[in-house]
């Protein structure tokens, strides 16, 4: 069923570039049921999630602002605010995140655009109430920050903001879309593609591969697969084998259609297991831009110390005596392969190495080379006043 439309002034026109788009705005009943209170616990991976969302926008709004006057963040299933424990959803987090950032004043000529799409009518209204409630709290609320409310179905939306931007022919601002459905419909991989074509756009999705996994070959889900991946069913399970693991096979042909068919460069996953230990969904971040990957390996070590690339109900809330410490030997080794027979290699070159090319942080990249210094493994060279591997210092590799 179609969704009926009116106008409201003062809403797409922020999400572009330039300022002439017409906006349009879904009225309409509840279209689902996700207001169930029993739906809106807040479990320990949940907080992860925000954790690292919290993460990464600090270091985000600052890095777009520099170049962009405006800038949206983008919610696609954005829920009601607040949980039942008292924690903040992911718009509230997004809005204070950037309102309490250090270097807000410094950005305080740029245009902060929040779009909140949320499906359910009771959950909109909810989050609405929320958003007014922390607006009181920081009156006078900063004029560059606006905030919509817009309750429609994620795909509705996205769709209308796709045909308002061909029409206008204008681009859609530097976005970041985070996308965080409780199922797997209403996400297909097509709408993504056209959405987040612009160069400036990035994307934090929620997978959810434990649903996916038990469905994809039952009858009547066809569809909403296709929808999903952007590909048949059959072309999702080519090359896959009854003795592989069907979820590692999921996220692989994912990140693929991530890559491949929506246009991102660089994709990482983050596992989110249950209290059975077993994956629920995986967090996929697409970006295009070297320095968007860093910044969420920062956020997804944060919360995985131990491998940066997994958490786990299981183990959530327990005390640990020690920090767990990464296991830096496949880092070693993957170094002295990708640059054998190299030389004068920049120390800084190494490090980009790690973070676009192995699941490992900058960080890292030292605490492996003073060992294979030690052992001879490679030559440093060190110009007159240069210690340990500061600027200016480069790597011979044998």
């Amino acid at each position: 069923m179609r969704a009926k439309w009116t106008k409201l002034s003062g809403c797409y026109s922020t999400l572009t570039e330039c300022e002439t788009v017409r906006i349009v705005s879904p009225v309409g009943g509840n279209v689902s049921k996700d207001s169930d209170l029993s739906k809106w616990d807040c479990p320990p991976h949940t907080k992860a999630k925000h954790q690292m969302l919290s993460r990464y926008l600090d270091g985000w709004f600052p890095i777009l602002s520099r170049w962009n006057g405006r800038i949206l963040f983008l919610d696609g299933f954005a829920g009601r605010g607040r949980y039942n424990d008292g924690s903040e959803g992911s718009p509230l987090i997004a809005l204070r995140r950037l309102i309490q950032h250090r270097h807000f004043e410094n950005m305080r000529d740029r245009e902060f655009v929040f779009l909140f799409i949320e499906a359910d009518a009771d959950n909109a209204v909810n989050l609405q109430k929320e958003i007014d409630l922390l607006k009181a709290e920081y009156a006078p609320w900063p004029h560059n920050i606006k905030t919509h409310v817009q309750n429609d179905r994620f795909d509705k939306s996205a769709e209308s903001i796709i045909n308002t931007l061909r029409e206008q022919k204008r681009n859609l601002a530097p976005t970041f879309a985070f996308v965080d459905p409780f199922g797997y419909s209403g996400l297909p991989m097509d709408l993504l593609t056209d959405l987040l074509a612009h160069p400036c756009t990035e994307v934090f999705v929620n997978f959810m591969v434990g649903h996916v996994q038990r469905f994809i070959t039952r009858d009547g889900q066809e569809r909403a697969m296709r929808s999903l991946f952007g590909m048949d069913v059959r072309d999702v399970l080519n090359g896959y084998s009854v003795d592989a693991d069907r979820v590692e096979h999921l996220r692989e042909v994912y990140v693929r259609q991530l890559r491949e068919q929506v246009g991102f460069n660089f994709v990482q996953s983050f596992a989110m297991a249950n209290s059975t230990g077993n994956i629920g969904y995986y967090l996929f971040h697409g970006t295009r831009h070297q320095l968007g990957v860093k910044l969420m390996k920062d956020a997804m070590w944060k919360v995985d110390p131990g491998a940066g690339c997994r958490f786990s109900d299981r183990l959530a809330g327990q005390d640990v005596l020690f920090t767990p410490e990464p296991d830096l030997r496949p880092l070693s080794e993957a170094i002295l392969q990708h640059f054998a027979g190299t030389r004068s290699v920049p120390v800084s070159e190494i490090e980009w190495y790690a973070i676009l090319e192995t699941p490992y942080r900058e960080t890292h990249v030292r605490p492996v080379l003073r060992p294979l210094e030690k052992h001879s493994a490679i030559k440093v060279n060190r110009p007159p006043g240069k210690r340990q591997f500061a600027d200016g210092v480069t790597i011979d590799f044998p």
